[in-house]
């Protein structure tokens, strides 16, 4: 969880334990006494039935195995104990291992941790040509900083992949495949987030196939042989189509793909050709619920991808608003509204110094805590935003935990309206990367300023006047919306272990603020929070299938975001935008634009959304905008925010 944001219980080592031996792949096919191998004592015994086969019969089947499960050819993810596995129990009882072990890999990929480890996975056991000397290919620090950076803790992430690439490449050698297993799991037993399964499924027998066919919406067969020259040529689109379509994929239960391979000279994969019709390799076979849907021969790689695309697309149509035409939307930026501007700090670090020294009960350490400030956040803060310096430095780690044990200490001893100077220079902070980078390490733990900071402001939400809390509020909800400029802090913002259920009752609570500057700042943490999980579902529009409602997704959260968004546009009346109609107009941008961002792909649109844009009129409610009174004297002025709330109110609500 820590890595992946979503529970994966472990990286699964499989084995067939069949006429009295334990048999399993690593270093080649090896067979042990039961419970016997290297690996221990397993943690979980599956009755898989009894087989028909005698042992003669599957000792033949073994010897013709050993030529295509080799140690050369072993991967992490790719070709592993679990397709071994997988295929033997095929094989002996025409069932397949636990869908939870051998269809994991697409689960784990498309976690945004997996899709950026994948590179420093395929370095590890990238295999040279033949005859080519056999280095060991070092993962790049970008593709392993990247698969740190995309992790909801990234700290962890990054010691973690530090173990396994010195446990891997601790020899002078290419590393062993049972060493980079062992390797890797060990990095399971530390965060349970990873998994071993292949994307493409090995298949040598009717039975194993068959299974496939049962258990997958979409699969794509590849009859191959190894004495086929256009095979080989063809076999690396065919796996790298696996990779880029099951990463992307929502697999499991019934609803996956699948990428099959079955070599016709390999076990039982002739019979498998045979009952479909194949006579020459490579053939592709295409099928939507296991029927038959397409056939084609030879090694066309640009007919492999459009079959391929036909096949996912109509087997898995994309989210129908991708059919809705929303110009005006798709104008619209989804980088963040930040809030840069840059107070006096000397006036900042006087008015917080103030409050320190007359707090009352004192504050134990309030010299230690103003020198933090004054001497090591103060200074880093305006060099960086002087205009003449280049580049503009960062805070260090070392100031930075100081400076959160400072938060922490305030934040219990002060009250939240002596602290929105503290948190004025927080939000400044986390406009560099380094200090969001910080912050998103150490989320949900002992040392996280921005939780301190959010505990405080919730504590408010029923218990003082709007008056007492204004400045508090407006500050930390210009904080909350900066620290969308980190991608990795933004998602710990919306995590559904993670601070979403705070940052959500202060978001809706601020949407109905008395002021209007508040108002102002809570719109645009609305629009961060939308856009963050509109560019999010947009990826998955372009390049995802599978059932397109993802199981993880929190219905009851979106309901309750866009209720609060329709809540507030409705407020943004007359009466109150004559005060300030400008400042009353960009609420309502930001918020219609907001709601477009929800409603556009919600995977939870016809179950949950839909219903309640019904319930809550929400077409009329947009559209009153437009009328006189309905924002400012006239309505909506600008043409621009017109189109948008026009285009919005006919096509999505």
């Amino acid at each position: 969880m820590p890595l992946t944001g979503k529970q994966i219980d472990g990286i699964w080592h499989t084995s067939v334990v069949v006429f009295g031996k334990e048999i399993f792949y690593g270093q080649g096919i090896l067979t042990t006494a039961p419970g016997q191998s290297h690996h221990g004592t397993p943690l979980h015994v599956i009755d898989m039935g009894e087989t028909a086969i005698d042992e003669e019969t599957f000792e033949d089947y073994l010897n013709e195995m050993r030529e295509h499960y080799t140690a050369d050819k072993y991967h992490l993810l790719d070709f592993n104990c679990n397709s071994f596995t997988n295929d033997c129990v095929g094989f002996l009882t025409g069932q397949s291992i636990p869908a939870w072990i051998k269809d994991l890999p697409s689960d784990f990929l498309s976690t945004p941790f997996g899709a950026a480890l994948r590179p420093t996975i395929d370095a590890m056991f990238r295999r040279p040509a033949p005859g080519t000397p056999n280095p060991p290919v070092q993962p790049s620090p970008q593709a392993a900083a990247a698969a740190a950076a995309a992790s909801p803790n990234p700290a962890l992430a990054s010691s973690l992949l530090q173990a396994v690439a010195a446990q891997a490449f601790a020899a002078n050698g290419a590393p062993s495949a049972s060493a980079l297993a062992q390797s890797a799991q060990g990095v399971a037993e530390a965060a349970s987030s990873t998994t071993t399964t292949a994307p493409v499924h090995i298949c040598t027998n009717p039975a194993s196939f068959h299974s496939t066919l049962k258990t997958h919406r979409a699969v794509i067969a590849f009859f191959t042989s190894q004495t086929c020259p256009p095979c080989r040529m063809i076999e690396p689109t065919f796996e790298q189509l696996a990779h880029e379509k099951t990463q992307s994929a929502v697999v499991g239960g019934g609803g996956g793909i699948a990428f099959v391979k079955v070599d016709l000279g390999a076990g039982m994969g002739n019979a498998v050709g045979a009952e479909y019709g194949v006579r020459a390799t490579p053939t592709f076979i295409f099928f939507k619920d296991g029927n038959k849907t397409h056939q084609m021969s030879g090694a066309n790689a640009a007919e492999l991808k459009t079959q391929v695309d036909l096949l996912l697309w109509d087997t898995y149509p994309p989210h129908p608003h991708t059919q809705k035409s929303i110009p005006s939307l798709d104008s619209v930026s989804t980088d963040p509204i930040l809030f840069k501007q840059v107070p006096d700090l000397n006036v900042v670090l006087t008015k917080l110094s103030s409050f320190i020294d007359a707090a009352n009960p004192q504050i134990p350490s309030s010299t230690t805590a103003k020198a933090v400030l004054s001497s090591e956040v103060i200074p880093v803060l305006k060099a960086r935003f002087a205009s003449n310096v280049k580049p503009s430095p960062s805070l260090t780690t070392g100031a930075l935990s100081k400076w959160t044990e400072v938060t922490r200490q305030l934040s219990v001893s002060l009250p939240a309206a002596q602290l929105f100077p503290l948190v004025d220079l927080w939000r400044l902070a986390l406009l560099d990367g380094a200090t969001g980078a910080f912050c998103a390490s150490a989320s949900g733990g002992s040392a996280d300023p921005i939780q301190y900071l959010l505990v405080k402001g919730l504590a408010l939400l029923s218990d003082a006047p709007d008056g007492a809390t204004r400045n508090y509020f407006l500050t930390l909800l210009r904080l909350l919306s900066n620290a969308f400029a980190t991608p990795a802090l933004a998602r710990t913002l919306l995590s559904g272990a993670g601070k979403r259920t705070g940052v959500t009752a202060l978001l809706v609570h601020s949407l109905l603020h008395a002021d209007g500057a508040v108002r102002t700042a809570a719109a645009s943490l609305a629009f961060n929070v939308a856009a963050c999980v509109q560019r999010a579902r947009l990826e998955q529009v372009r390049a995802r299938y599978g059932p397109f409602a993802a199981a993880d997704e929190d219905g009851d959260w979106e309901v309750e975001v866009v209720s609060a968004v329709l809540e507030a546009l409705q407020n943004e009346t007359q009466s109150e935008a004559l005060q300030n109609e400008t400042q009353s107009e960009d609420i309502v941008h930001r918020l219609t634009a907001c709601l477009a961002f929800l409603l556009r792909f919600s995977p939870v649109y016809e179950s949950h959304v839909g219903p309640l844009l019904e319930v809550l009129q929400a077409k009329d409610t947009l559209k009153a905008k437009l009328a006189p009174g309905g924002c400012g004297e006239q309505g909506v002025k600008s043409p621009n925010v017109r189109k948008l709330i026009t285009q919005v109110a006919d096509n999505l609500c």
